[in-house]
């Protein structure tokens, strides 16, 4: 007994040694000219150092740099508004079960008005209840988007009729651009801080 203990003991710790070596962190001093390039555009951007996805992204800083442009808009300027934004990345984040995305933006949409009832229902994998009109049809657009790769004409009339044909490119581009988010952190491995986590995760 005491053997098999230790064996496992000893695969968790192996298991914990990869995920830190998978992607790990650059330091700034062993930036190459690029990454430099891209970290100084990223600062003058979001006025802070490279952060959280953006860290294992900085082995392609190019990509890091046109991801990062891209969340500048689809964050902060989308046509469906920050509060529906930040409900929709939950739904991302929960759909790939990405501990570090709900560890930033649970925080942030519950702060921008969502409810803890409604958040801790997307956790759980349920449908939030008694949501506004128009948390619905953001919830059935993106939830049909990620479960059947597409969206029904009823889901997508709805949102093009509430914030036009940009509001429904804007809403796919969220959904899409943090599980590209999403995706980098899983196959990096990076862990929200206290490696503890977040979301449970669901049979396959």
């Amino acid at each position: 007994m005491k053997k098999t203990i230790f064996a496992l003991t000893v695969a968790v710790l192996s298991l914990n040694v990869l995920a830190q070596d998978r992607l790990p962190t650059i330091a700034p001093e062993n930036y190459t000219p690029e990454q430099k390039q891209a970290a100084d555009e990223f600062m003058a951007a979001r006025k802070r150092a490279v952060f959280g996805p953006f860290e294992p992204l900085m082995y392609s800083p190019e990509v890091m740099t046109q991801a990062r442009s891209m969340g500048d808009y689809l964050r902060y300027h989308s046509a469906i508004g920050n509060t529906l934004s930040e409900f929709v990345i939950l739904i991302s984040a929960r759909e790939w079960t990405q501990d570090y995305e709900w560890y930033v933006h649970a925080p942030i949409a519950l702060a921008a008005g969502i409810s803890a009832d409604k958040i801790a229902a997307i956790k759980e994998g349920r449908r939030p209840e008694k949501m506004s009109n128009d948390e619905e049809m953001v919830y059935n657009f993106s939830t049909e988007l990620h479960h059947n790769k597409s969206v029904s004409d009823v889901s997508f009339k709805r949102v093009e009729q509430r914030f036009g044909k940009k509001g429904v490119v804007d809403l796919t581009g969220i959904n899409a651009y943090y599980t590209l988010l999403a995706m980098q952190m899983n196959v990096a491995q990076y862990q929200a801080p206290g490696n503890v986590p977040l979301l449970p995760k669901f049979p396959n």
